[in-house]
C-alpha cells in the first residue's frame, strides 16, 4: 500500500496527469493475448527439453513442435513441411531471397517495389552492392498500390525472385498479389515454352515472395489461392510472443540456408527450436483467423468514421490534413496523414504528453537516412517535401480501440494543432 502524502497537493502537477491511456500503434507491435500467453506459460513450465534429443522429454517436445507446424499449415492451406520457425519476419525476408539465390545458377535478377519494408530493401542492396544480383526497384503513385503491368514489365529471364508485400507497414496499403501472381505465372509458361529445360528444384523462376506480416490480421492468407510460392510472417503484430515468426516455402520451391550449425527444420534453419514461442505463435494465429472477419469489419467501420472526422470535422476541415496511400485499398487498421507545415515528431511527443501512443516518420532527417522513404516514394512529385519539414502520423487500430478512443484523440489533436499551428502557419 502506497502511504498517503502529507504535503498540500499541487495544482500543476495534477494538470500533467493523463486522464487515459490509448494505444494506437498496433501496427509496430500487439500486445500477447491472454490464450496465447497461457498455452506458453505452460510450455515454459512443462516442456524445457531439446526437441532434438531421441529421450522421452525430447520425443514429447518434438511431437508438441511439429503440432504447432501442423496448426499453422492447416490455416494456410499448406502442407506442415513447408512451415519453418524463424525469429521473426526480418529473418524470414532475408532467408526468402537470399535462400533462393543459393540455389540460383549465374547472375541472378530480384523485382522487388521501392515502398518495400527495409528488411527486404536492405538485403537487395546488399546483394546489389556487393554484384551477388541485379535488382530492379518497381516505384508505386501517391496511392501506394503497385500496377501489376509494372512488375510484369520488369520480369527478365535471369529475374530469381519477385518480393512484394502483401500489405505496407507504414501507409497500411495493400498490394494486388493476385494479378501479380498471375503475371508471373504467365510469364513462367511463356518462358518453358522457348526453353523447355526443368530449372533448378523442379521449379519454375521466378518464385514470388509475399512478406504478409502486416495483413495476416485481416486479409486472406491461403497461400494456394494466393498464388505465391513464400510468405513470412511473425508474433509480433498478432498478438502472439515477439521472436518468432514463420516462413511458408511451397514444396519443391530452391531453398538453400543462409546460416550454418545444425539440420532443424527441415535442414534450412539451424539452431535449437524455440517451442514455447512456436507454439504461442500457433495459438496466436488460430485465435486471429477466428475473429478475423469481424474484427475487420469494426475496425473498417472505426477507420472510415476517423478519417471522415479528419477531412470532415469543423475543428479540423481547415486544416487540410493529407491521408497518405489509397484510402480504400489498405488495412482497416490504419490511417497515415501529414499535416502540412507541422513536423510530425512534435505531433507525436504532444500526443504522447496526453496518454495517447502512435507512430511518425519525417520525411527527411539531416544528416541520417532514418526519414520515411515510403512518403518520399508516394509523394516523389513533391520537390520541396524535405523543405517542409513534413513527416506522417500513423494511427493503426486493435481489437482495444473504440470509438470512444478515437473521439478522445480527435479532441486531442485539435488542442495540439491550435498550439502548434501558431509556430508554423
Amino acid at each position: 500500500m502506497v502511504p498517503k502524502s502529507t504535503k498540500k497537493s499541487n495544482p500543476s502537477a495534477k494538470a500533467l496527469v493523463r486522464a487515459r491511456e490509448i494505444y494506437l500503434d498496433y501496427a509496430s507491435a500487439t500486445p500477447i493475448d491472454p490464450g496465447v500467453f497461457a498455452v506458453m506459460t505452460k510450455v515454459f513450465k512443462e516442456n524445457f527439453a531439446n526437441p532434438g534429443s531421441i529421450h522421452l522429454l525430447g520425443v514429447e517436445v518434438k511431437k508438441k513442435l511439429e503440432q504447432a507446424r501442423a496448426d499453422i499449415a492447416k490455416i494456410l492451406f499448406a502442407h506442415p513441411d513447408e512451415i519453418i520457425f524463424t525469429s521473426g519476419a526480418t529473418e524470414s525476408n532475408n532467408l526468402a531471397i537470399r535462400g533462393v539465390l543459393e540455389k540460383w545458377k549465374g547472375t541472378p535478377h530480384i523485382v522487388t517495389i521501392n515502398i518495400e519494408h527495409s528488411s527486404v530493401l536492405e538485403t537487395c542492396r546488399y546483394l546489389e552492392k556487393n554484384h551477388l544480383a541485379e535488382v530492379t526497384y518497381v516505384s508505386v503513385p501517391s496511392s501506394g498500390v503497385v500496377d501489376p503491368a509494372l512488375i510484369k514489365k520488369a520480369l527478365r529471364p535471369n529475374t530469381a525472385v519477385v518480393s512484394v508485400m502483401y500489405a505496407n507497414n507504414e501507409i497500411g496499403t495493400i498490394q494486388p498479389i493476385g494479378e501479380i501472381a498471375k503475371a508471373i505465372r504467365h510469364f513462367r509458361k511463356n518462358k518453358l515454352a522457348g526453353n523447355p529445360e526443368v530449372l533448378p528444384g523442379g521449379v519454375n523462376f521466378p518464385v514470388f515472395y509475399i512478406d504478409a506480416t502486416q495483413a495476416v490480421n485481416y486479409l486472406p492468407i491461403n497461400v494456394e489461392k494466393l498464388g505465391i510460392d513464400l510468405l513470412s510472417f511473425s508474433g509480433t503484430k498478432i498478438y502472439g510472443p515477439k521472436g518468432v515468426g514463420a516462413l511458408y516455402v511451397k514444396r519443391h520451391t530452391p531453398l538453400g540456408k543462409i546460416l550454418f550449425g545444425g539440420d532443424q527444420e527441415g535442414g534450412i534453419r539451424p539452431g535449437t527450436e524455440n517451442l514455447a514461442g512456436a507454439v504461442g505463435l500457433a495459438e496466436a494465429l488460430k485465435i486471429t483467423e477466428g475473429i478475423k472477419e469481424k474484427e475487420s469489419k469494426r475496425l473498417f467501420r472505426l477507420q472510415e468514421y476517423f478519417i471522415d472526422q479528419l477531412q470532415h470535422s469543423e475543428v479540423l476541415k481547415d486544416v487540410g490534413i493529407l491521408i497518405n496511400g489509397d484510402e480504400k485499398k489498405r488495412l482497416p487498421n490504419n490511417v497515415n496523414i501529414t499535416i502540412p507545415k507541422i513536423p510530425s515528431d512534435l505531433v507525436v511527443i504532444e500526443l504522447s504528453a496526453r496518454g495517447i501512443y502512435l507512430s511518425e516518420k519525417s520525411a527527411c532527417k539531416s544528416g541520417n537516412k532514418a526519414g520515411s522513404y515510403i512518403l518520399r516514394a508516394i509523394r516523389s512529385g513533391d520537390k520541396d517535401i524535405c523543405r517542409k519539414h513534413e513527416g506522417s502520423l500513423r494511427f493503426s487500430f486493435g481489437r482495444a480501440t473504440t470509438k470512444s478512443d478515437l473521439d478522445y484523440t480527435l479532441r486531442a489533436l485539435f488542442e495540439i494543432l491550435r498550439k502548434l499551428g501558431k509556430w508554423y502557419n
